[in-house]
């Protein structure tokens, strides 16, 4: 008899309904990818030429998150393998740079998916980019085949390094004997090219594929084609798929956001032993996903922006329902003072305010007071668990101090 332990309860409480929980991980390729088969095509006619060692165009496919980008390039190399197999001919490298976003360490990523000497590896850190160039110009000589080269994310690295691992990879070629380079980047950005030097374009000479992002029928037959393989029959109420496709729809067809919505809802009828997955379980999961999201942005403020906001907290403490641009400059002044930061100017702190609106974490309408002139009202609309990690931030733990209690009392 296995001893009880604190999972033992949590595991008799849970009543497994999902009999694979790998497919509804976003994260997942599946063997049919439905309503991308034309963009599937469409990459596949470009880099079938490296089948035969002959170097395929360049490519940069755009598209919204949740859009299936990574999904199809993934569905396609492990495509390429399969027809490659015998020949040997090409090799299908893919390097996530939202994961790795440094110039060395896609160089070092690329690198170590080429060398298979453990001996002959570069190491993660120490050596020049000139050096690590030189070493993986080489063995990609050495193996006389075509690269294809996916840089996922593409546009985190250029925000942190701008296209230098774009000239170093469309340079290699110049200097190439036997084999050939070509890169796929997948970006977000519909304006990428824009950002890039002229260097990087006159070498580029990419085509470009745009991604689509799906309506609300496409993003429903996404969830069925999942969910036969996810569940047994019946376990999903018949409004489930539904509901999170029309959430994601509105959401900009995220293909992502309607897997985890589905995944989450699941996983939250589980934890509670329930034996059906219902719409109660989907609206549950939206609104853990929406908390989370506004926990990400709220961690990444900048100190100003949280004062600003814990300003807001404070007075809506005292009992202000709404409160005016001024109200909130009040009680900005007496934090900066408590916590020991520089004042901003009211101007400053208006835009901070109409920042955080834009955010979602307030609502701050303008209100006329005719020859009076305007000014905004403003409202709280964070949930309690985001006040309540705002307060407990390490910047305003003074802020519990008697001096401070006095000058807000005094207001």
């Amino acid at each position: 008899m296995t001893e009880s332990n604190i999972f033992t309860q949590y595991m008799q409480k849970r009543n497994v309904i999902v009999k694979n929980k790998k497919i509804l991980q976003s994260s997942y390729t599946p063997e049919n990818l439905p309503h991308r088969m034309d963009k599937i095509k469409e990459i596949v006619e470009i880099i079938a030429p490296s089948l035969n060692k002959d170097k395929p165009s360049n490519i940069l496919i755009f598209g919204k998150t949740g859009t299936g980008k990574t999904a199809v390039i993934n569905f396609v190399g492990k495509e390429l393998k399969k027809a490659d197999e015998k020949q040997q001919n090409c090799s299908f490298i893919y390097v996530n740079c939202e994961v790795v976003d440094t110039t060395y360490g896609i160089l070092y990523n690329i690198s170590n998916q080429i060398i298979t000497d453990p001996s002959k590896r570069i190491p993660f850190t120490g050596w020049s980019l000139d050096k690590i160039l030189a070493e993986l110009t080489d063995y990609i000589d050495k193996e006389d085949k075509v690269f294809i080269i996916v840089l996922d994310e593409i546009d985190r690295s250029f925000q942190k390094n701008g296209d230098d691992i774009f000239y170093y990879l469309t340079t290699i070629n110049e200097v190439l004997q036997n084999s050939k380079v070509s890169i796929v980047g997948i970006t977000n950005n519909a304006n990428f090219t824009e950002l890039l030097g002229q260097r990087v374009k006159s070498r580029l000479g990419e085509e470009k594929i745009i991604f689509p992002p799906y309506n609300v029928e496409q993003l429903q037959d996404i969830l069925y084609d999942r969910a036969k393989n996810a569940f047994d029959e019946g376990v999903l109420d018949d409004d489930v798929i539904p509901y999170c496709a029309a959430l994601s729809a509105q959401e900009m067809g995220d293909a992502r956001r309607a897997l985890d919505l589905l995944r989450m809802a699941a996983d939250f009828a589980e934890r509670n032993g329930d034996t059906k997955v219902t719409g109660a379980h989907v609206r549950y999961a939206k609104n853990k996903i929406e908390l989370d999201a506004v926990s990400e942005v709220v961690k990444t403020l900048t100190i100003q922006s949280k004062i600003v906001l814990m300003s807001i907290i404070r007075n809506t403490d005292d009992g202000m329902t709404t409160m005016t641009t001024g109200d909130v400059y009040s009680m900005y002044k007496y934090v900066c003072e408590a916590i020991g930061q520089s004042v901003l100017t009211q101007r400053r702190v208006a835009g901070l305010i109409s920042e955080l609106d834009m955010l979602g974490i307030i609502h701050a309408r303008v209100k006329s007071f005719g020859r009076a002139g305007r000014t905004k009202e403003i409202e709280l609309s964070t949930p309690k668990e985001i006040i309540s990690m705002v307060k407990n931030d390490e910047i305003f733990k003074v802020l519990e101090s008697g001096k401070f209690k006095k000058q807000t009392t005094l207001m």
